[in-house]
Formats: structure tokens, C-alpha cells, sequence
């Protein structure tokens, strides 16, 4: 059994979350700003269906990407120095929420409803979320979206229309948090993906310590992305 949050609530410790599902904290509460924000700094996040209560989880071991730990491949650098995209930040935020959300091959919905979106959109607004963005031509190509308290930045979702968008934002996010002296991007659970850019596996309890200590350094307030990340070889 997991406990019913209400209005009021506080969360359980991390501790008590499931084994299978794993991570399954408790149920219930909404998604205000109050509430969300409550949750990351306590490395719980949201993730449940249209239609159904309000799920938090806080799996262990947690998925992580050290920001100097970003693996580029050969090909990735030969796009990141060609600059075929243009990168932006916080351009159009719920334009790459809806991306995220679109159906993917081989899955049915998506998790990304619309009770997400204006909670997230709401944490975009006060400053507490942020998108990377991938452009091509004039066309949003891939980008990625999440929350940032103090140095901890928090990974919700990625989405990639062109070869490399969704890596070439993940790359300059990670480069740029590396120079802001940020230490972790939570990438929550395990995925081949994630793997193959750096991200690894450490257990939840080496996660919650780490993050204490960096979401109480003072925050990025400008999340304008330096224009020399990656710089053409000569």
C-alpha cells in the first residue's frame, strides 16, 4: 500500500517507495507549483495516465548524467561543429512539451496529458522549468524540457524530428550546466539511450545526498546558453 496525499500532505521519505513498481511513492495531491516543486527537491517526480490520480515515484537506483560525463560521438561532434542547427533556450516551451507528447512508434499515448502541460508551463513561467531547443530552417527539430533548482537540473523528456536534434540540445545543455558548475541532470530511469550519452546508474540514496546539496546553491537566473560551447576546428 502507498499512502493518499491530500491538499496538505507532505510527502513520505524516499525511503518508503516501492520495490515493484519500483519507486512508487504515493498518490494523489495535484500539480501545483507548490507541490511540484516540493517533489524535486525531494527527488520525486510525477509520472502517471490521463485519467487517473496523481503518481510520484523516486526509483532507486537513479539515472543520472554528471554534466562533464556527456559521451560525443564522432558524429555528434562533426554536427556540433558544423552548427547545422540552432540552439535556443526557452524559445517555445509548450511547443516542445507537445513535441515530447506526440505518439512515438511502437507506444500507445503518452504520459505528457494536458493536467502536465499547464503544470509545467505554469513552473516554465515563474522560471522554475526550461526547454533547449533544436531549429532548423526556421522549424523547431528536437529539444528537451525540464526543471532547474539551484545546480540540479531535473530531465523530464526529449523529442527528435531530425537526425541529432534531440543529442545536439542534450549536448549544449550539458556543456553549458558544466560551466555553470551545476552536478547532476536527473535522467530518472535507466533507458539504451540515455546510457550511450554518459548517463549512468548510482543508488537513490548517493542521488538524494548529492542533490541536497546542490539544489541549495543559488540558482541560474539568465538561462541564456554561452554562443562559443562548441566552436568550428580549425
Amino acid at each position: 500500500m502507498i499512502p493518499w496525499l491530500a491538499d496538505y500532505t507532505p510527502f513520505p521519505p524516499v525511503e518508503k517507495a516501492l520495490r515493484s513498481p519500483d519507486g512508487l511513492l504515493a498518490a494523489g495531491g495535484d500539480l501545483s507549483v507548490s507541490r511540484l516543486l516540493e517533489a524535486y527537491r525531494h527527488g520525486i517526480f510525477p509520472w502517471f495516465n490521463p485519467g487517473e490520480p496523481v503518481l510520484w515515484w523516486s526509483p532507486d537506483p537513479r539515472m543520472v548524467l554528471i554534466p562533464g560525463e556527456f559521451r560525443i560521438a564522432r558524429s555528434l561532434a562533426r554536427v556540433l561543429r558544423n552548427r547545422i542547427f540552432d540552439v535556443r533556450t526557452d524559445t517555445a516551451f509548450e511547443q516542445v512539451m507537445r513535441a515530447c507528447a506526440a505518439p512515438r512508434h511502437g507506444h500507445d499515448g503518452t504520459w505528457i496529458h494536458e493536467d502536465m502541460i499547464a503544470a509545467y508551463c505554469a513552473l516554465h513561467r515563474l522560471g522554475h522549468a526550461h526547454s533547449v531547443e533544436a531549429w532548423m530552417d526556421g522549424r523547431l527539430a528536437g529539444g528537451l524540457y525540464g526543471v532547474s533548482i539551484g545546480h540540479m537540473f531535473y530531465g523530464e523528456s526529449m523529442f527528435s524530428l531530425v537526425s541529432n536534434a534531440s543529442k545536439v540540445a542534450m549536448a549544449h545543455l550539458a556543456a553549458q550546466l558544466e560551466r555553470w558548475h551545476f552536478g547532476m541532470i536527473d535522467c530518472q530511469m535507466k533507458t539504451p539511450h540515455l546510457a550511450s550519452l554518459g548517463a549512468r546508474e548510482i543508488p537513490r540514496s548517493e542521488f538524494i545526498a548529492r542533490m541536497q546539496e546542490l539544489v541549495h546553491c543559488a540558482p541560474e537566473t539568465d538561462w541564456r546558453f554561452d554562443s562559443d560551447l562548441f566552436t568550428r576546428s580549425k
